[in-house]
């Protein structure tokens, strides 16, 4: 692009402002651009925050990877429990024991599932010690009784207490019968709770694994084997791998059979946004073509003055495209500069909205999360930052090539 095309475009850029309405149209295009590029970056910052929480928290506490037996404990588990940890890929691994039961209140009961956990080994897997006070933790230490660990949604739920007794209602293994009567009731003292929020808080509740084995005569069986991996995405690979390492039947499973449907819809919201706010940027484009177009037939007598004294139509094209492109990159500045600040500060602007108008973003009981969260990447500045420019240089093509097509006898003669 040669320096003459350069001076001139920035002149009539320039020049094209002490027109009213050609400078309001400038400045929509400029505007709707920036609007698009802002909202754009805010957006998938919202989304990598996301992400970044339900690994940080959900994919934290919840197994990545678990193996179990099927219709039965376990009990020769200390082997498989070594094989798990010298697979590649597996951070570390520890037992639990599972069982699913009902808990009573006041207009039904509610389902829970009880995991009876090794305190020990529980944390070199799970996070989720950080979520709960460390009494409610100790509380689960071997050796410490029927106590339980609940998610504070839980307990708002049935309007218990820390001390409070909690009947959970299982089904008998020792009878094969299917019916009420084999149900039995197990006692626990609520020692603690955890906040972490979701339908984990509601569903999940924790024990200490010796007392659970006792209490549903597992012996020393275990229900399964939990894994901590180092990739979440090769989960299901590992836990298949450890399965069929084993010669008697085990079930497999990871994360994205329980929790996957989230990562899923994060993604695909994240897909829809993007391209809602590309259209926008795009349609604020289309007042990019409206200005240069303005611009070429205001700018006519000029444009055959220049192309008689020798100014090549490649040259004049250069002109139109380089004020395209400079709304392009005022657009993209503004766009870029409110949207960072906007993104860093995500969750606390969201906090003062929240105080400000009385309402909640996100429940806490429905989501993971209570919280709006944000994590900026500095490649999603750039890939709006380009792709802002890219669409504003496409749409400078048509007006700079009419501009190249002026014939210079006929302008001057209207002019």
């Amino acid at each position: 692009m040669s320096r003459l095309a350069l001076t001139i475009g920035w002149r009539f850029y320039r020049a094209r402002q002490s027109n009213s309405f050609i400078s309001f149209i400038s400045f929509a295009s400029t505007a709707g651009i920036a609007l698009g590029v802002a909202v754009l970056i805010i957006l998938l910052s919202a989304m990598n925050g996301f992400e970044r929480e339900l690994e940080n928290r959900l994919l934290s506490v919840i197994p990545q990877a678990e193996i179990g037996g099927v219709d039965q404990p376990l009990q020769h588990w200390q082997p498989i429990l070594q094989q798990a940890k010298q697979l590649d890929g597996v951070v570390d691994a520890a037992p639990f024991v599972k069982i699913h039961g009902l808990v009573q209140k006041l207009d039904g009961f509610q389902g829970l599932e009880v995991v009876g956990i090794d305190t020990k080994q529980e944390s070199k897997v799970s996070a989720i010690p950080k979520f709960m006070s460390a009494e409610a933790w100790s509380s689960l230490a071997k050796g410490r009784g029927n106590h339980i660990v609940v998610g504070e949604n839980l307990l708002t739920k049935l309007n218990l207490k820390v001390g409070d007794i909690v009947s959970l209602y299982v089904l008998d293994k020792a009878t094969d019968k299917k019916q009420l009567s084999a149900a039995k009731s197990l006692q626990f003292t609520i020692s603690g709770s955890y906040k972490l929020g979701g339908d984990l808080e509601v569903m999940t509740a924790y024990a200490p694994m010796d007392y659970l084995q006792k209490a549903i005569n597992y012996q020393q069986g275990v229900s399964g084997i939990r894994l901590k991996v180092e990739d979440v995405f090769r989960a299901n690979r590992i836990s298949r791998e450890l399965g069929f390492m084993q010669e008697q039947p085990v079930y497999m499973t990871d994360w994205t059979r329980s929790q996957g449907h989230v990562y899923n819809d994060i993604q695909l919201v994240r897909m829809v946004m993007y391209l809602a706010l590309t259209l926008v940027i795009a349609v604020a484009c289309f007042n990019v073509v409206s200005t240069l177009v303005m611009s070429v037939r205001d700018k006519q007598s000029e444009i055959a003055i220049l192309l008689t004294m020798g100014f090549k139509k490649y040259q004049m094209m250069q002109v139109f495209m380089i004020q395209g492109v400079l709304n392009g990159l005022l657009g993209c500045a503004f766009g870029v500069t409110v949207g960072v600040l906007v993104a860093l500060n995500l969750t606390e602007l969201a906090l003062i909205l929240e105080k400000l108008f009385s309402f909640k973003i996100l429940a806490g009981d429905v989501y993971f999360i209570n919280f709006l969260p944000s994590h900026l990447h500095l490649k999603d500045v750039y890939l709006s930052v380009f792709l802002a420019l890219l669409l504003s240089l496409l749409s400078t093509i048509y007006p700079a090539w009419m501009a190249s097509k002026v014939h210079p006898a006929r302008a001057l003669s209207m002019g």
